[in-house]
C-alpha cells in the first residue's frame, strides 16, 4: 500500500498534468494496476484480512489460563499477576515464548473483561454521600479527621463537615446538618455499603441499621447503594471529595477546633459554588434553585442525632462513655444515669436532674470540680490538692481570693478557708457568694460576714382543718415539763 504523498503524486500527474498512466507507472516504479487503482479512489483503503497465525501464543494460551485461574485465589489488587511474573513461570516450565507476547495477551484479556461505563443522567433531587480521610491542625495538634460530603449531582451543591470519627453518630449528624443547610431533603441518595447504614446484605437487598432506618423514616428520602467494591458507581462524590481536599484543605487547615475548620471549609466551598457556571452558561445557583423545587420539604423538627446509653456512676462520681471518663454531680454516685451521646456534646440525666458536657477525645478524662462542691466543703485536704483547677473553673473573684489567702495564711490554712467558702457556695449558691466576695475584696476584706445573717423570712400561716378549729393550743414552757416530771415521780 502506497503512502498518501505517493497517491497524491500519481493522481496529480495523470489528472492534472495529463500524463498517461503507463508513463507515470514507469516514472514511479509501480505497476499500471496500482496507478489505475489510485485514480479510482482518493485515499488508500485498507482491506481487512483474516488474523494471521500465532503458533507460539496458541501453544501457551491454555497454560497461561490455567496459571491465572490457579493464582486468582492467591493474588490481590496490590499483589496482582504481572506479565513479567507469568512469563517467568512459563520459562521455568520449559515454554519458549517472549515476554512481549505474554504481556500483549494479558493486556487484551484485561481489555475484554473490563467494565464498560454507562453515561448517566442526574435528575434534580439526586445526591451522593461518602466519607474521606483528611489531616487537620486542630487546637495546635496535627491529627486525622473524617470529611463528610453530601453532593447534589444536578446542581453540584456540596455540604462538607469534619468529624473526629467515621462512625454512625457522625454519619447521622452529617445528614441532619446537610438537610438543614440545604433547606430541603433530596429525594434519593446513593451510598457505599457502609456499616453505619447497612446491617447486612441479602443478595441484592440491604437490611438497614436501626438508626439509619429511623433517619430515612423521619426525612422520607430513598436510600440507594452501590455494588460492593464498586466505588465508581457513585463517581461524582468520589471525584468531588478528592477535589475539595486539594482545593480547600491544602495546605493543611488550622483552627481552634474541628467545628471551626469545618465552617471555614464550607464557607470556601459556598463561595466557589456561587461563582460556578456550567458548560451551558447557566449559573450553578440557578440550577440549585430549580432543584429545590423538586425536593422534599424539611420536617418541622430535626431528628436528634444522638445515641442513648445507660451508664453506671462510680463511687468517685465518674461515668465511662466511649473509653472516656466524665465527672457528674456527686449526689449521683452509685446510681444509674442515662447518657444521650451526640457528636459534640453528651447530655446526662439522673433522677430528674440533667447536665450537659462537651464530648472528649477517645481515652481522655474530663473532670469538673463543680460536681464535687459538697465533698470539697468537708475536705480541706482535697481542696488543697485541686485548688488551682477549682478556682480556674469557678472564675473570678475566686482566683484573686485564692492568691490573697495563700499570701496571708499559707497553702494549708488557705485550703481550709477556701473549703468554708465552698460550703457557703453549696448553701447560698455560686452567684450570691461571688457577689459577696467581690464586695468584700473591694473593701480589702476576705470574709463573708454579710452572709452570716440568715435570710429574712416572714412567718408562714398554717391552715387549720375545720375539725380542729375549736381547740386552743397553749404555748408550752420548759418549767411545764419540769412540773410534769415531778408529778410523774410522785405518782
Amino acid at each position: 500500500m502506497l503512502r498518501m504523498d505517493q497517491v497524491h503524486v500519481i493522481r496529480h500527474k495523470v489528472l492534472v498534468e495529463g500524463q498517461s498512466g503507463r508513463s507515470v507507472a514507469r516514472q514511479l516504479g509501480v505497476s499500471r494496476n496500482t496507478v489505475r487503482k489510485y485514480l479510482a479512489v482518493s485515499a488508500p483503503v485498507r482491506r481487512e484480512v483474516g488474523a494471521r497465525a500465532r503458533p507460539v501464543l496458541e501453544a501457551v494460551t491454555s497454560r497461561m489460563e490455567a496459571l491465572l485461574e490457579q493464582w486468582s485465589l492467591r493474588s490481590t489488587s496490590k499483589q496482582r499477576v504481572t506479565g513479567s511474573r507469568l512469563h517467568q513461570e512459563l520459562v521455568e516450565e520449559g515454554f519458549r515464548v517472549g515476554v512481549t507476547t505474554v504481556r500483549s495477551y494479558l493486556r487484551e484479556r484485561r481489555r475484554q473483561s473490563a467494565e464498560v461505563f454507562v453515561p448517566l443522567v442526574h435528575r434534580p433531587g439526586e445526591g451522593q454521600v461518602d466519607f474521606f480521610e483528611v489531616t487537620v491542625d486542630a487546637g495546635g495538634e496535627r491529627r486525622k479527621a473524617w470529611k463528610f460530603l453530601l453532593r447534589l449531582m444536578y446542581s453540584g451543591r456540596d455540604f462538607v463537615w469534619l468529624y473526629e470519627r467515621c462512625d454512625q453518630l457522625s454519619f447521622l449528624d452529617g445528614h441532619v446538618r446537610a438537610f438543614e443547610m440545604l433547606g430541603f431533603v433530596p429525594r434519593r441518595l446513593v451510598y457505599d455499603n457502609l456499616s453505619a447504614a447497612v446491617k447486612r446484605r441479602v443478595g441484592s437487598e440491604r437490611e438497614l441499621s436501626e438508626p439509619f432506618r429511623a433517619l430515612v423514616s423521619h426525612y422520607l428520602f430513598e436510600p440507594s447503594f452501590a455494588r460492593p467494591g464498586e466505588g465508581h458507581d457513585k463517581g461524582g462524590v468520589e471525584s468531588r471529595g478528592k477535589a475539595i481536599r486539594l482545593q480547600h484543605l491544602t495546605p493543611i487547615p488550622r483552627g481552634e477546633s474541628l467545628s471551626a475548620i469545618a465552617q471555614a471549609v464550607q464557607g470556601k466551598v459556598d463561595l466557589a459554588f456561587a461563582a460556578k457556571v456550567d458548560v451551558e452558561g447557566v449559573l450553578a445557583s440557578e440550577r440549585f434553585a430549580e432543584e429545590a423545587l423538586s425536593c422534599l420539604a424539611l420536617p418541622a423538627v430535626a431528628l436528634p442525632a444522638r445515641r442513648v446509653v445507660l451508664v453506671s456512676v462510680s463511687r468517685r462520681s465518674l461515668v465511662r462513655i466511649e473509653a472516656s471518663q466524665y465527672s457528674v454531680p456527686s449526689p449521683w454516685a452509685g446510681l444509674e444515669a442515662t447518657a444521650y451521646v451526640g457528636v459534640e456534646t453528651i447530655r446526662l440525666s439522673c433522677r430528674g436532674e440533667e447536665v450537659e458536657l462537651a464530648k472528649q477525645r477517645r481515652g481522655s478524662r474530663a473532670i469538673r470540680y463543680r460536681h464535687y462542691l459538697p465533698e470539697l466543703a468537708k475536705k480541706p485536704q482535697a481542696v488543697r490538692q485541686v485548688a488551682p483547677e477549682l478556682v480556674a473553673e469557678l472564675g473570678e473573684p475566686y482566683g484573686r481570693l485564692w492568691d490573697v489567702l495563700v499570701g496571708r495564711h499559707g497553702v494549708t490554712e488557705a485550703a481550709r478557708l477556701l473549703s468554708r467558702i465552698v460550703g457557703a457556695i453549696v448553701d447560698r449558691g455560686e452567684a450570691e457568694v461571688a457577689a459577696a466576695l467581690s464586695r468584700a475584696m473591694a473593701q480589702q476584706r476576705c470574709d463573708l460576714l454579710e452572709l452570716q445573717a440568715p435570710p429574712s423570712s416572714t412567718p408562714q400561716c398554717i391552715a387549720v382543718p375545720p375539725a380542729l378549729a375549736m381547740y386552743a393550743v397553749e404555748t408550752a414552757q420548759a418549767t411545764d415539763y419540769d412540773w410534769l416530771l415531778q408529778e410523774g415521780s410522785l405518782s
